[in-house]
């Protein structure tokens, strides 16, 4: 059972149109490839995809599994949403474990005797397959998968403490003193009976309320060591960091590794193109990109288009997003179908500048972010850490076409709006 219902509202504009687990990641995936690609390199072929928040872009992604194999008559991927109740009202998930309790006859039904409840929204290479053996081999009720983590990121994760026999002693979700930095992946291999019997409406997410209560009630909760790459990419620096790091002569996750493909669900486009007055530097191109003028260290996603003259460095470029002529992007991240105009210039100033003032925690570190669609005009300057909402457009907020550091644009989707934004 995979949880993508999360709203994400970390990553912004970004998960403001999808859910977060259809954000695209290193050029031409979805951050759920990860996850789906591993449940079929693991041999796990009945998936239970539970989704909720903005799930349209993610269940067009998915389909019917045909990327990842499991267009299944017996088994596949399933794609689950919240049900109707009495009353036309819609029972809405209140947490993880709430998500699982309201699909739990879809278990039941499976007749399966183990349930791997996986996070939708992590990036990570893992054999289940190990995961599940152990947990078949202990005896437990229930088996954590924990990586030893930094304390500061401790602090915003589920931390365990275990004995010398990996048995979980210690549950605290998001500890403000973390007891060790070991910490849960969201990674849970359950047997059916432990998880029907522990799941219940008073206790709606599973690293606040269902595994402490499991530790405390003496259910026999094991802990299971992943040593391999795993990033949670829920902020949007952890976000551009994960793409960058893609980047490096050696990669810590590895994409091109044949043994262990990632799959997704890729449209048929011509070749990348690079004409003759290009440069591309450490970069990731993806298919059906025009390159006309010069891309460093970037990651671009398919149909991008950087126009001749133009520069893009140190920058992720999502689908079909069009650089004009001349335009400069330095530091940013720019989704999908975004119009970046001749001439403008996108991460002015020095770094990192002053932070976003409406989301300083967002953004801090210089990156700037502009939403699906959105339009950046001719000749426009737009400082560090500023966010521009999906389907903005800059001359609707500022007719000198200059956005200072730190400044968050809405959309104006009607002409009232747009006259009071001037």
């Amino acid at each position: 059972m995979i949880l993508a219902g999360g709203e994400g509202n970390r990553l912004g504009v970004l998960s403001g149109v999808r859910a977060k687990p259809a954000v695209p990641f290193g050029g031409k995936y979805r951050i759920i490839d990860f996850t789906l690609s591993n449940c079929v390199n693991s041999g796990i072929a009945d998936v239970l995809v539970l989704t909720q928040y903005n799930p349209r872009s993610l269940n067009d992604h998915i389909g019917r599994g045909r990327a990842w194999d499991l267009d299944r008559t017996i088994g596949g991927v399933r794609l689950l949403q919240p049900q109707v109740g009495r009353g036309n009202t819609a029972n809405w998930y209140s947490g993880t474990a709430d998500a699982v309790l309201q699909n739990l006859r879809a278990v039941v039904a499976s007749g399966a005797e183990t349930v791997l409840v996986l996070a939708g929204d992590h990036i990570y290479k893992m054999d289940y397959e190990r995961f599940l053996t152990a947990h078949q081999r202990s005896g437990a009720d229930v088996t954590v998968s924990v990586r030893e983590v930094s304390l500061d990121d401790a602090r915003r994760m589920g931390v365990v403490d275990m004995d010398e026999r990996n048995r979980i002693t210690g549950f605290q979700e998001k500890p403000k003193r973390p007891t060790s930095r070991l910490a849960s992946m969201g990674i849970y291999a359950f047997t059916a009976d432990a998880l029907a019997a522990w799941l219940n409406e008073a206790r709606p997410d599973f690293g606040a309320d269902v595994l402490p209560a499991m530790v405390a009630g003496g259910a026999k909760v094991m802990a299971h060591r992943f040593r391999g790459y795993w990033q949670d990419v829920g902020t949007l620096p952890a976000y551009f960091d994960a793409n960058m790091a893609l980047l490096k002569a050696k990669p810590e996750l590895d994409l091109y590794e044949r043994d262990w493909l990632i799959l997704t669900r890729s449209e048929e486009r011509a070749p990348a193109r690079i004409s003759a007055d290009a440069r591309v530097e450490q970069s990731m191109i993806s298919h059906g990109c025009v390159i006309e003028g010069i891309v460093e260290r970037s990651v671009l996603s398919p149909g991008v288009h950087v126009g001749r003259g133009a520069v893009v460095r140190d920058s992720i470029v999502m689908f079909d997003a069009v650089i004009g002529p001349g335009a400069v992007i330095d530091h940013a991240i720019i989704d999908k179908e975004v119009r970046i105009g001749r001439d403008a210039q996108v991460g002015v100033g020095a770094l990192p500048g002053a932070p976003n003032r409406a989301n300083p925690e967002m953004l801090a570190t210089g990156l700037v972010v502009i939403g699906k669609q959105a339009e950046v005009p001719d000749g426009a300057s737009v400082g560090r850490n500023v966010l521009v909402d999906a389907e903005a457009s800059l001359s609707d907020w500022s007719e000198s076409g200059a956005v200072k550091a730190g400044a968050t644009i809405k959309a104006a989707r009607t002409w009232n709006q747009r006259r009071t934004a001037r």
